[in-house]
């Protein structure tokens, strides 16, 4: 009678711990946030995905009611951002990146300090516009035309980059093509876009607002945008699949990202959040485009698609280069 007794307790308990584990999800996405939250960045203050995070941090404050602060933590191929968002272990402490600051660390660091896995996908924002870029004075008015000039002159011309997935993307196609062209490292963007003006280097690959004040003065010339669709912005200009090259089809993917163990719900809610304010707002739409960005909002399961195909895409173009995937 005891033991039967004691069963009928415990399958009580375990019910009732069921129901309340069930209720306490949809109850925690509902409630939070109960404090402040941080958007941590891999970028810099003026860059593409500081604009739109501090656009939607001022959005966002009035729905959620609670204060959003922004982090700009650059440096160290995007690592110091993510070790500090990894580090805090806290569903209120989100971090604001784009896709490229990190699916090109397997192949580029050893011993990473983080796991893939650490960086839960929550909500899609927008994607960056990506050119390839030659200075004025080269006569190629087309990529089909640079590659020919390379090929004329093997080993004359030079390519600026930056360490990372489209880097990787780059160097891979061009060894696909059989084409010749010397890879000078930069460690800032904006100097190899101005060493691009003089014709230091003859073609670099970058999101279309570093190189755009030299574009616009006329210093620069934007031959195609790696992006799966044409820019708003910059109509005129054809895609690389367009121009004849699909192989170099990336889109520059900028989204939130939480801690592993933030509940599905959550995740779903802040991304209809975000996308609430997104389709409501003009200002934010024309911000964004003005700035050289796609909006693109979307939840966490489309976010961590686009990423996972990127993965892929680059997987293949880092084998073709003879890249381990370091662990």
């Amino acid at each position: 009678m005891h033991r039967a007794r004691l069963s009928h307790c415990v399958v009580t308990l375990t019910l009732l711990l069921t129901l309340l584990l069930g209720a306490t999800v949809p109850s925690t996405a509902q409630n939070w946030p109960t404090r402040p939250v941080k958007f941590i960045l891999t970028l810099g203050p003026g860059s593409g995905a500081d604009i739109s995070a501090r656009l939607l941090a001022d959005r966002l404050t009035e729905k959620w009611g609670q204060p959003i602060v922004i982090e700009n933590k650059p440096g160290g191929d995007g690592i110091v951002a993510i070790n500090a968002f990894v580090s805090a272990q806290d569903d209120h402490v989100l971090l604001y990146a784009p896709s490229s600051s990190f699916i090109g660390h397997p192949y580029l660091h050893d011993n990473l300090p983080y796991n893939p896995g650490d960086l839960a996908p929550i909500a899609r924002v927008s994607n960056t516009v990506v050119g390839i870029s030659v200075p004025a004075s080269l006569p190629a008015k087309s990529l089909k035309e640079v590659v020919e000039a390379a090929r004329a002159n093997p080993g004359q011309m030079n390519w600026a980059g930056l360490t990372g997935a489209l880097d990787i993307m780059f160097e891979s196609w061009l060894k696909s093509i059989g084409v010749d062209v010397k890879k000078v490292p930069y460690r800032n963007p904006v100097e190899a876009a101005n060493d691009l003006a003089s014709g230091r280097v003859q073609i670099y690959e970058s999101a279309y607002a570093i190189a755009r004040p030299q574009i616009e003065a006329g210093k620069i010339r934007i031959l195609a945008v790696t992006n799966t669709a044409r820019a708003e912005t910059i109509p005129d200009i054809p895609t690389v699949a367009e121009a004849g090259f699909p192989a170099l089809t990336m889109d520059g993917l900028v989204g939130l990202f939480g801690p592993p163990g933030m509940p599905m719900a959550l995740r779903e809610r802040i991304a209809a959040d975000i996308k609430a304010v997104m389709d409501s707002d003009a200002i934010i739409k024309n911000r964004l485009l003005v700035t050289a960005q796609i909006p693109n909002p979307g939840g966490p399961a489309e976010f961590a698609k686009s990423i996972e195909e990127q993965r892929a895409v680059l997987a293949k173009s880092a084998k073709d280069l003879g890249m381990p995937e370091r662990k």
